[in-house]
């Protein structure tokens, strides 16, 4: 039944799924476009505590901290 209605189109809950993915992905690297986009000299230690531990809200945290701080 629910093969059916995602491969008619019908209901649209195959794409809103994906979307919400996508926004999820973005969502957790956050940290590391942040550190790119104000060149922070440890963009690579933010990458991979962001990459690595990105999943724990802990790490994730961290890598928002590294990111946003002071040069």
């Amino acid at each position: 039944m629910i093969g059916h209605v995602l491969a008619s189109g019908g209901s649209g809950v195959g794409a809103g799924v994906g979307l919400l993915f996508i926004l999820g992905i973005v969502c957790c690297f956050i940290p590391a476009v942040i550190a790119g986009i104000r060149h922070v000299p440890n963009l690579g230690s933010v990458i991979v505590i962001n990459f690595f531990l990105g999943w724990t809200f802990i790490g994730w945290v961290v890598a928002l901290a590294m990111a946003v701080r002071s040069r």
